[in-house]
């Protein structure tokens, strides 16, 4: 196991903790997290994407035109994909984009997306996730003194007062151990984690 510093928002060393080595200090394997990030953005599409058919559209009882002397192609409907205003052929139906991915692949993709932090020392590890008023201009500005631009910020359960001064800072997302996911440890680029919430990581990672 690895000994870090535990820091307060402030970035204030107030003791220090040891992380699992099977959940922060794993190989990085990118095909893992290319594997998971795949599933995550395919199970979020909507795939609510539609078109008509020849058969959907409306009208097309009457021939447009007469059969010969026009000098244009016969036509026997309006609703011919031919036609301005006709079906589409071949075109996009409602489905659903999202599959099935084994558990233990889910778990190893966030170990491997934490290691990747660890790594490039973009993990931290806080105290605590307090906030005693709410307020988002004084959240703002601890995260900033930090040095981060955007994190992910995880803990054990979430504080309704840290989670409202943390809502209006576009960068960064606030959300329990159970929220954790690769897409968004590696969009955000840094994560903060509190002290308490280790156990409940290492449980989500299947490590015990």
């Amino acid at each position: 196991m690895a000994t870090v510093d535990v820091l307060s928002l402030d970035k204030k060393k107030v003791g220090t903790v040891e992380l699992s080595k099977d959940v922060f200090e794993i190989p990085v394997h990118k095909e893992i997290l290319q594997t998971v990030t795949r599933w995550q953005l395919a199970c979020r599409r909507q795939g609510t994407h539609s078109s008509k058919t020849r058969g959907e559209v409306s009208g097309g009882g009457k021939k447009p035109f007469k059969q010969k002397g026009t000098g244009n192609a016969r036509q026997g409907s309006i609703r011919s994909p031919l036609m301005p205003g006709g079906g589409v052929t071949f075109g996009p139906l409602p489905r659903d984009y999202s599959y099935q991915l084994p558990k233990k692949v889910r778990q190893l993709g966030l170990r491997t997306a934490l290691s990747h932090l660890k790594k490039e020392g973009k993990l931290f590890v806080i105290d605590a996730m307090k906030s005693t008023d709410g307020k988002t201009k004084e959240l703002a500005v601890k995260l900033e003194a930090f040095g981060l631009k955007k994190a992910c910020l995880i803990d054990a359960e979430l504080d309704p007062m840290f989670n409202r001064a943390s809502k209006n800072i576009p960068k960064f997302r606030y959300y329990g151990v159970e929220g954790m996911n690769v897409y968004d440890l590696l969009k955000y680029d840094g994560a903060l984690i509190t002290k308490n919430s280790l156990d409940k990581i290492e449980q989500r990672c299947g490590v015990k």
